[in-house]
């Protein structure tokens, strides 16, 4: 990529949109998985441009989102206890807990501080030997192998005071699960670049052989996200079912190597619970028993939670493409980004975020079927 521009040139964005026009026949539903590519798809005002009859339904691919409640408790917890520092990226600390946050708890005196990078906790733990030091891990694949690097890094410095709590999730079984679902209205992915920069994609292809969807590694620019809609569309509309890239500037079929040998080495997978939708089998990993040592959900020993949503929350529904955020009753009103009920309103990947900065407002429309005819 040469200039950024490039991939926001309105000239070519009207080419692809009339390309779009021009090439879908029917109504067809694509999900894009990740919430970045959510966020530039609602800012941009891109999913209200395509054709009529071609709908984004989006993804459950923020990984602030998806992380379960019982983990943030957990973190709190971890995060009350005299002498430790709770490390994290910043987008955490206003994500609701059962009953507050790490913001509000670090306002109470609660050692949480914000690092960009996890070896930033490592260095810390470094200089603090007599402080014990948690990061909280999060995401998908995308950051698991710079977690990983650090837990390599903190064995090879022999540091006992530094720990990790662990929430992964993986991108592959959350969409097998949800093509199972037998309400799925998904015909296509938008598969996350990112993802497939560390990973590739040759994950993708049983899901798109088995389930005949079309998935499209897609970048995050608004052109990057018109073409991946088109070239989904075209496997649409020709009843073709492979994986393809479009985002050939940063991801190739094999990702990248060392990245995973990094994650395979310090990680194993395993189930993992997401956030309003429960429990998926191995789309998760957890440290691998050789660096069980630096596990901070067992060190600390903080597992008798009784994790509560909000009830009024419809998370899970949002996360799985269910609802749209101006289905809740409470968004824009109890739940907004100052007071978030559920972790898609604060996330700067959460699809409400999303369409509150879009200036999205709740309105009673008519409920849309399955056919796409109204009631």
């Amino acid at each position: 990529m040469r200039y950024l521009d490039e991939y926001r040139d309105p000239r070519l964005a009207r080419r692809l949109l009339a390309e779009l026009t021009a090439t879908a026949t029917r109504p067809w539903r694509i999900m894009e998985v990740c919430g970045g590519q959510t966020h530039t798809l609602v800012r941009q005002g891109i999913d209200e441009l395509l054709p009529a009859g071609i709908r984004m339904i989006h993804g459950p691919g923020c990984p602030v989102c998806v992380t379960p409640l019982a983990t943030l408790d957990r973190a709190m917890a971890i995060a009350a206890r005299p002498g430790v520092v709770l490390t994290s990226f910043g987008d955490m600390l206003r994500v609701p807990g059962t009953s507050t946050d790490l913001l509000s708890l670090r306002a109470r005196g609660a050692d949480v501080r914000v690092v960009y990078t996890p070896m930033d906790a490592v260095r810390l733990a470094e200089q603090l030997p007599h402080r014990q030091v948690v990061f909280l891990a999060v995401g998908f694949e995308t950051t698991a192998p710079a977690n990983a690097m650090a837990v390599l890094h903190a064995a090879r410095l022999g540091l006992t005071n530094f720990s990790v709590l662990v929430s992964h999730v993986l991108v592959p079984p959350a969409m097998t699960a949800l093509l199972e679902d037998p309400h799925c209205e998904v015909q296509a992915f938008l598969a996350a670049g990112h993802v497939c920069a560390v990973t590739g994609w040759r994950a993708y292809e049983p899901i798109a052989r088995t389930y005949r969807v079309p998935v499209v590694v897609t970048g995050f620019e608004p052109l990057d996200l018109l073409e991946g809609v088109l070239m989904a569309v075209q496997q649409l509309e020709n009843g073709t079912h492979t994986v393809e890239n479009q985002y050939v500037r940063a991801v190739r079929r094999e990702g990248n190597p060392n990245a995973q040998d990094a994650v395979t080495h310090v990680f194993r997978v395993t189930d993992r619970a997401w956030r309003g939708i429960g429990t998926l089998p191995e789309s998760g990993l957890e440290l691998a028993p050789a660096y069980a040592g630096f596990d901070a959900a067992r060190r600390f020993a903080v597992d008798r939670l009784n994790p509560a949503e909000d009830p009024a929350c419809i998370a899970g529904a949002i996360l799985t493409g269910a609802a749209l955020p101006t289905d809740c009753t409470a968004y824009g009103t109890r739940c907004t980004p100052r007071t978030p009920l559920g972790a898609p309103m604060v996330s700067t990947e959460g699809t409400c975020a999303a369409f509150h900065s879009a200036g999205r407002r709740r309105t009673e429309r008519p409920t849309e079927s399955r056919s796409g005819s109204t009631s």
